[in-house]
């Protein structure tokens, strides 16, 4: 899964990285290291601009709700439930079907947070019948350094309680696809803890490499079997994994000493 996040980059680096046209100053976000559900995220996308007399697809960065609410929903209480979509199922889901088919995105990131815990623990959440209790956090990143490039899916949710002229009468939402944990080893493992992804949980975000962002971020590609090719995993040992402070455990806590390495575990874990 993908609970957490740190996202540091500025709207300047996010453009040059994925060569972004256009971002409203309105929409920036200032640095954070404890990115948490239903909190507004940068996320690059593809698509006209409103009221433009040229419709061709503009990339832009924008600043989205994590947690979507589908386009059908009655009222948007189910967002905070809906910040993952599995890349298995989500093209036979009824709220990520159609955002699948026609409102793809990329939610940039430094790398992610994840907390390791028993094997027994782990399978009974991958069975539903139980909430794994938050240890040991690792901070996963690419081993270069380099953008997490999340695959995400965005919708729109009209609040109808609102005149049309009210500023909220419109949610823009997004949702991080995930994908079976790499099995195989880590590019840089730490001395002492997990040495693969999947040691740590059995899920991960889906990261796109720089080769499959025109095709993702494409809105007239909607070809179903097309698209799912695009979400297969990228190749395995691109990834490290580290110890964190666990005061990352708190959404309240904030700041770059979040994501920083400690020489070993804070918690006791089965490694």
């Amino acid at each position: 899964m993908c609970g957490r996040f740190a996202a540091s980059r500025t709207p300047e680096e996010l453009a040059g990285i994925f060569g972004v046209e256009r971002w409203e100053p309105s929409e920036t976000l200032a640095p954070d290291w404890n990115v948490a559900p239903t909190k507004e995220v940068h996320v690059v996308l593809d698509r006209p601009l409103k009221d433009a007399a040229d419709p061709r697809p503009v990339r832009q960065l924008r600043s989205l709700k994590w947690g979507l609410v589908p386009s059908w929903a009655k009222s948007p209480e189910g967002a905070a439930r809906m910040i993952n979509a599995r890349s298995e199922t989500l093209h036979e889901k009824p709220s990520f079907r159609r955002p699948f088919a026609q409102r793809r995105c990329i939610v940039p990131a430094d790398g992610y947070y994840e907390w390791v815990t028993a094997h027994d623990e782990r399978q009974l959440e991958v069975e539903g019948r139980k909430k794994r209790a938050r240890k040991q956090p690792y901070f996963v990143l690419p081993t270069d350094g380099s953008v997490f490039a999340m695959a995400g899916l965005y919708d729109f949710w009209r609040d109808r309680t609102l005149p049309d002229e009210h500023p909220l009468a419109w949610w823009v939402t997004c949702s991080v696809i995930t994908a079976e944990a790499e099995t195989g080893p880590l590019g840089v493992a730490p001395a002492e803890g997990p040495k693969s992804l999947s040691d740590i949980h059995p899920r991960m975000p889906l990261m796109l490499t720089p080769d499959r962002w025109d095709a993702w971020l494409d809105p007239a590609r909607g070809d179903e079997a097309e698209l799912r090719d695009l979400l297969t995993p990228p190749p395995g040992g691109l990834m490290r994994a580290y110890p964190v402070s666990t005061a990352v455990s708190n959404v309240r806590n904030n700041g770059p000493e979040l994501r920083g390495e400690l020489a070993a575990p804070e918690e006791g874990t089965l490694f």
